[in-house]
């Protein structure tokens, strides 16, 4: 074989036969599948709160519901439209917050502070690659980030989708609330969806208990989840405060105490779609010009090529609910659990520039077929464009490479020699199942109930048992005495008792419908356990319908 100063020579003789080399003509149509097809945040921005006006307990939204991809896929990892939520540490600006020791602590690019991978609560709807049941639709999932990203919590026993396994019992940080609504350590699934129904969704800082001091210098907020959906309404599980406090004390870092979401308001600056991981094919033709395909990406358009994705973005004080909480704790006055409306605040909202990319050189005039959009009425999408590239609500599939960057095409100008176009992308097979948990925190003092088994609509089935509320697995870390624990198990019961799922907490979304939750993940709690019992997923498995 000549090497590439030998056959300089040759290459005028060459050219008068042919003017592509002979190894672009080998390489035509010969395609190989890569995971870097997509990358990029279409994300939105929100109007700073006014100063000194405390809307930094919480956050909710409405985000729409919809099937992004044909079919399920492998490999496959988008983030429909959600938030990040981090303790406000912006009066630190030197003392590292990421412990040497900590995953985050390599990432030299987040000192001097590592305050924005510290801890973080950016939960929502999505597609993850380690999701083990896939059914073609998102899901919802309360991710957080305790501990500088050493690990994730998004369940009240389980990680990110990653692991087989329940986490640790000492890294157990979700408490179980509702006592009506199963939390699947893959996600809630949806069902019968209609493209661009809304889930609203709000995270608020309350006090479920009191603020620690001692050995363990603890905080009093509890990160609350509450959804609106068509079927259910109200709080799913809430974040443990010491989840968040419990960093100073492992790393005998006593300055951490008091920095995390325990006991700091929550910064919360906008939202965003994260495209993680999307695959795509690349070939070539007979000229050497290389060409890629992503999975066709739907948006939920109108008549007018506009996808509403985000409305009615609401920040919250404390006012909202945490005061009236509070009174209720501390002297038995109980509240309906509706939000406020004193304390809350709509922002306005602005689109941020978007950039996308693959592998890792960035896609030009994405912008000439849909762009991010403020609609009227304060709502956030995008916006498709009259173009011969792709159908409204189309995200471009087919891509040239120019130079050092991406162009999208439409499908019709790609050579037909690439073979691109009659491609396949993998369809994912279901997972592993998730291994019931026998670890003390599970086992002692226990379920009170036999285990029940459920199919949900992603295909699998999910096997929970009837804990007290008290005795789920998350508290067992804790040495709590008996007075703490019996006020808190009380506060619940009360809860149990008039927040039902029947009744308004969110107010309801100014435009469009509700989506519903998979009916299979509601339930009825057994004769005698009606209040102050919750239903704890134990397990989770392939059913019989699941490749």
């Amino acid at each position: 074989m000549l090497t590439p100063r030998q056959f300089l020579p040759y290459l005028p003789l060459l050219c008068a036969f042919s003017a592509v080399p002979a190894a672009a003509q080998d390489a035509s149509g010969k395609v190989s599948l890569r995971q870097d097809g997509l990358h990029g945040y279409i994300s939105y921005n929100t109007q700073q709160a006014p100063q000194k006006s405390n809307f930094n307990a919480g956050i909710g939204f409405y985000s729409a519901v919809w099937s992004l991809i044909d079919q399920p896929l492998a490999g496959f990892q988008i983030g429909l439209p959600g938030c990040w939520i981090l303790p406000d540490n912006r009066d630190n600006k030197n003392h590292p917050l990421a412990p040497e020791g900590t995953l985050a602590r390599t990432w030299k690019e987040r000192g001097p502070t590592w305050d924005s991978v510290f801890q973080t609560v950016e939960g929502g709807l999505g597609y993850w690659a380690g999701n083990h049941f896939r059914y073609g639709g998102p899901k919802f999932s309360m991710n957080a980030t305790p501990q500088c990203y050493d690990y994730e919590v998004g369940s009240p026993g389980w990680s990110f989708f990653y692991s087989d396994k329940s986490l640790p019992d000492n890294r157990l940080g979700i408490a179980q609330l509702s006592n009506r609504l199963l939390i699947p350590p893959d996600g809630l699934p949806f069902q019968d969806r209609k493209e661009g129904q809304f889930l609203g969704y709000s995270w608020l800082a309350l006090p479920f208990t009191e603020a620690e001091t001692g050995d363990l210098p603890t905080g009093d907020q509890s990160w609350t989840c509450f959804l609106n959906a068509f079927n259910f309404k109200g709080p799913i599980a809430f974040y443990v405060p010491q989840t968040w406090s419990k960093i100073g004390s492992l790393f005998k870092d006593p300055f951490l105490f008091g920095r995390g979401l325990d006991a700091r308001s929550g910064i919360i600056g906008g939202g965003a779609i994260e495209i993680n991981t999307v695959p795509r094919f690349v070939s070539q033709d007979s000229k050497g010009v290389v060409y890629s395909r992503i999975p066709k990406l739907h948006f939920p358009v109108d008549g007018d090529g506009k996808a509403v994705l985000v409305q009615d973005v609401t920040y919250y004080s404390k006012s909202a609910l945490y005061d009236a909480v509070k009174q209720w704790r501390d002297a038995g006055k109980a509240c309906s659990g509706k939000f406020s409306a004193d304390g809350q605040w709509k922002p306005d909202l602005s689109t941020s520039p978007t950039r996308y990319d693959q592998e890792s050189a960035p896609i030009n005039d994405v912008d000439k077929v849909c762009l991010t959009r403020v609609f009227d009425g304060n709502r956030w999408g995008m916006e498709w464009f009259p173009n011969t590239v792709t159908k409204p609500g189309e995200f471009p599939e087919y891509f040239r490479q120019d130079g050092k960057n991406w162009i999208p095409i439409a499908k019709d100008a790609v050579p037909a020699e690439t073979t691109l176009s009659t491609q396949s992308f993998k369809v994912s097979a279901s997972g592993n199942n998730y291994v019931t948990p026998v670890s003390l925190a599970w086992t002692t003092p226990g379920p009170r109930s036999k285990t029940i088994t459920v199919a949900l609509a992603d295909g699998s089935e999910v096997t929970y048992a009837w804990y007290r509320f008290i005795d789920q697995p998350v508290f067992q870390q804790y040495h709590w005495d008996a007075r703490t624990r019996q006020r808190l198990q009380k506060l619940v019961e009360q809860v149990h008792s008039r927040w039902t799922i029947d009744k308004e907490y969110m107010q309801p979304p100014t435009a469009g419908s509700l989506v519903k939750l998979d009916p299979g993940l509601i339930v009825k709690p057994p004769k005698g356990m009606e209040v102050g019992y919750v239903p704890i997923v134990i397990g989770q498995r392939k059913g019989s319908g699941q490749r």
